[in-house]
């Protein structure tokens, strides 16, 4: 499985982080998750830490969804 990409963040004086993908709003983390989401994102692979934090990585199903009939080709 490719790794994900076109995730972006944009962190705020506030100490608000915005996560982007593709340029659309994916979540936003305040206060004590934001500290967290920065220490991660630095320390690792960014584009897989912020698919983890938004909820949009590996859901488990990819294999199941492939082989269903109607996505066979």
């Amino acid at each position: 499985m490719p790794n994900p990409h076109g995730f972006a963040y944009t962190a705020t004086s506030t100490g608000t982080v915005h996560i982007t993908h593709h340029d659309h709003p994916a979540t936003t983390l305040n206060g004590s998750r934001a500290a967290r989401f920065l220490q991660e994102v630095t320390a690792g692979e960014p584009q897989l830490v912020m698919a983890r934090w938004t909820g949009n990585y590996k859901h488990g199903n990819e294999r199941t969804a492939r082989n269903h009939p109607r996505n066979r080709r």
